[in-house]
């Protein structure tokens, strides 16, 4: 297994820094900025088997539209990530976040498959379990 230097390590953190103040701002179109496209977005359908996609840009910035309007500045989210590096360029970085909304705590677990791009880091590949609602099922071959 690759071991990250401090320095791999915090330019993930500084990363994640840049994004999740974009996202409180619902800078929508920065935040495809940071992406690489087409990109792979996996979750799963009701019934229980896997459902993927590959978004366009334009896709991904009128999903992010429809879940964020206009940010996510007022919630109350806290997240712990965990980076695991494959390579010096390619990282899967695991989230667990709880969101209180009314009082309540909603849980969230994803990963993000970041690459590294002559301009830094990129997202590619989103993987959430739970919000494949009318996709069609993965098919092998």
């Amino acid at each position: 297994m690759y071991q990250p230097t401090t320095e791999e390590l915090k330019s993930i953190e500084e990363w994640f820094a840049t994004y999740d103040a974009l996202a409180e701002q619902g800078a929508i179109e920065q935040l495809a900025d940071l992406a690489v496209f087409p990109m792979n977005v996996v979750t799963d359908v009701p019934d229980g088997h896997a459902a993927v996609r590959q978004w366009t840009r334009a896709e991904y910035i009128e999903a992010m539209r429809q879940s964020m309007g206009g940010g996510t500045a007022g919630l109350d989210l806290r997240s712990t990530r965990t980076p695991r590096f494959l390579s010096p360029n390619l990282a899967v970085v695991e989230t667990e976040a709880t969101m209180t909304i009314d009082g309540q705590d909603h849980q969230m677990h994803y990963a993000d498959l970041l690459v590294r791009t002559e301009d830094g880091w990129a997202f590619q590949t989103m993987v959430q379990g739970g919000w494949g609602h009318g996709w069609d099922p993965a098919k092998r071959g």
